[in-house]
């Protein structure tokens, strides 16, 4: 039988007991076993303090392009987490999302190098005077911190969930310490064993505990970050946490998946087809069938615009070559019954009034 093995102290280790069973959770068959009976918590959060200070003196640019290596790394592997993530009771599409979506918030992380200066740090605004003449002035400098984030993530996104949180700490100086749910770990587990195998990432990045890990929150301490996806009631527990409450641990609470009734995609599943059409590639009906089975209820489109248009590594067609790749975008999205909606050019601040005020004048 399997057992699940945890990523701590720099080594893939078992607990000392039996182990709880994993289950496919379409065959019933036993997956795996997990145990994490037997482990010191405190130090594996002292061994990521400690051993983060290497990715804490790396520069933006060097966080940024290490992510970026990452997640092309880890795409020639997709196939393997494919067949695990089908086990997890995932379908295709839910597979797609959570694996390849998750590679794509490295790759999105990784192009927030180019906002950033070649430094591991970043200076902020302007230098506020304090004081009459400029004899007593401040100025925000943003560093890293000097702890971990913690990270609890639900069970229906095991490679998204620790890639969409990893990503930001990692770009931002902190190793993370990923604590899945346990019924799906096994996802989670195979992901971080490649991570770990690639050498991409400094030592004590990443850690991964496989299993129960009910006294982590004892330990934390205020330069510490924790995150939790899952129920409201858990994470309020948890929030309440007399450690996290003294030591004024900053305590990020995503619960039961949706807290608006308003979700936003920078990108839709007839992008795919759209793309692949310019490209004159061919794919599978089933692409077809799956944009008209899953739609959305609006639909924004930003035209490319001469004024602001850069190419660069995640960007590769010309200007001219993006409005043939828009007129792709149109032609799919009305083959598939929307009516798009032109945003007009402006600043950030007017586009996104103009998105927000056509959404609450909608009937």
């Amino acid at each position: 039988m399997k057992k699940l093995e945890s990523y701590i102290n720099g080594q893939w280790v078992y607990g000392s007991g039996e182990g709880v069973p994993m289950v496919d959770a379409v065959t019933g068959e036993i997956v795996a076993l997990s145990n994490t009976t037997g482990f010191d918590l405190s130090e594996v959060l002292h061994y990521g303090r400690l051993k983060g200070e290497v990715l804490r003196k790396m520069t933006f640019q060097e966080r940024g392009n290490m992510l970026k290596k990452l997640a092309f790394y880890l795409i020639k592997k997709k196939h393997y987490f494919y067949d695990l993530s089908y086990r997890t009771g995932a379908t295709k599409v839910d597979s797609w999302i959570d694996i390849e979506g998750g590679f794509g918030n490295l790759f999105a992380n990784a192009s927030l190098r180019k906002l950033f200066p070649n430094q591991s740090y970043h200076v902020e605004g302007e230098p506020i005077d304090l004081s009459k003449g400029g004899r007593f002035m401040a100025h925000h400098i943003l560093v890293p911190k000097r702890g971990v984030a913690i990270h609890i993530n639900a069970y229906n996104f095991p490679v998204w969930g620790m890639l969409e949180k990893c990503a930001v700490n990692w770009m931002a100086g902190v190793p993370a310490i990923v604590k899945p749910a346990t019924n799906t770990s096994f996802l989670t587990e195979a992901v971080v064993r490649e991570i770990i195998a690639s050498n991409i990432l400094p030592e004590g990045s990443l850690q991964l505990i496989s299993g129960s890990a009910r006294s982590i929150l004892d330990e934390v301490q205020s330069q510490d970050v924790v995150t939790f996806t899952g129920s409201a009631i858990t994470g309020r527990m948890l929030k309440s946490h007399p450690r996290i409450i003294s030591e004024a641990v900053p305590f990020n609470m995503e619960a039961d998946s949706l807290n608006e009734d308003v979700v936003f995609f920078d990108r839709g599943l007839p992008d795919v087809v759209a793309y692949l059409d310019y490209l004159k590639s061919s794919y599978p009906e089933s692409f077809k069938t799956i944009c008209s089975q899953h739609s959305y209820d609006k639909v924004f489109i930003l035209k490319p615009w001469k004024a602001i248009y850069e190419q660069d590594n995640e960007r590769y067609e010309t200007f001219e070559q993006a409005l043939v790749l828009h007129d792709f975008l149109v032609k799919t999205y009305t083959h598939y019954g929307y009516s798009i909606i032109d945003t007009p050019f402006g600043t950030i601040e007017e586009r996104i009034d103009f998105i927000l005020n056509h959404l609450n004048h909608s009937e």
